[in-house]
């Protein structure tokens, strides 16, 4: 089973992800990017397995670059602000 097939399992795995990188000194402006990089491949690349990455995939789709930065960002606050 796939991170991807329940999006309380894909949140969890990213916020525990983002806490390690945040303790290994990864700076936020860095996550932020390796966000929008996973972003742009679970958009080209996965087909969603539910309604909420179905509607991330279609909001990163209408966004511009500018748009989905800040949504990568978004997500990594997000997950580390949002209570398990």
């Amino acid at each position: 089973m796939s991170v991807l097939d329940n999006f309380q399992d894909w949140k969890s795995f990213l916020a525990q992800r983002v806490a390690q990188a945040a303790t290994v000194g990864m700076e936020k402006e860095t996550m932020e990017n390796v966000a929008y990089q996973i972003g742009n491949y679970l958009s080209n690349q996965v087909d969603p397995k539910n309604e909420q990455e179905r509607l991330l995939k279609e909001l990163w789709d209408a966004g511009t670059e500018e748009q989905r930065h800040a949504m990568a960002g978004a997500m990594i606050n997000y997950v580390q602000n949002k209570k398990q």
